[in-house]
């Protein structure tokens, strides 16, 4: 946690200050203080193992991100990092026992994220429908889980994702930023945590 909350400090040094080096050293180094807690929490099981999975293709694509030609492959990762999350509960919860009355509040949040984008998105719109369907799909899968953490944390990273968009396709600034980076971090660091139950 100690490695995520210096490299968070560096990583918002950097975007704030623009300082390159601040940006690049902070950002891998705020994404392995999320994969050691998976990895030093990590017990027998194949739901750890998927969850790790899904925290390095996360820390792949954040560094992903650090280069602006980056976005898609960034996007991609983090796409298969949802998915990762959704198969690991798939090993929890059948999927056939998702469904439930607050499904819909993740259902609704992808559809005015899509709504609220859409004028902006031109050539980007197909891959972007696949990822807010595929971060819809982990929150409600993280609501079946029912892992107070687990769902906090998934709640954190759709969140930090609205940030990601405002900044690349409606307004970009620091200020998305300021709150995305931290939102982003802590609910990867509540995904980690939950490992162990």
């Amino acid at each position: 946690m100690i490695a995520t909350l210096v490299g968070l400090a560096m990583l918002l040094a950097g975007e704030r200050r623009q300082i390159p080096w601040l940006r690049y050293a902070g950002k891998p180094l705020a994404s392995a203080g999320f994969l050691i807690i998976a990895v030093c929490a990590h017990p027998y099981g194949s739901f750890a193992t998927t969850i790790v999975v899904g925290l390095a293709l996360g820390a792949i694509g954040d560094v992903a991100l650090l280069w602006k030609r980056g976005f898609v492959l960034g996007l991609g990762a983090f796409l298969l990092g949802h998915a990762a999350y959704a198969v690991a509960v798939a090993q929890v919860v059948p999927v056939a026992q998702w469904l439930s009355p607050l499904a819909i509040v993740p259902i609704a949040a992808a559809l005015g994220a899509l709504a609220w984008l859409w004028p902006h998105l031109g050539a980007m719109r197909a891959p972007v429908i696949a990822y807010v369907i595929a971060i819809a799909i982990m929150v409600i899968a993280a609501i079946a889980l029912g892992r107070p953490r687990f769902l906090a944390g998934a709640i954190l990273f759709f969140a930090s994702d609205l940030g990601v968009a405002r900044d690349k396709f409606v307004a970009p600034g620091f200020s998305n930023r300021a709150w995305g980076l931290p939102a982003y971090y802590a609910g990867q660091l509540l995904i980690a945590s939950s490992i162990a139950g």
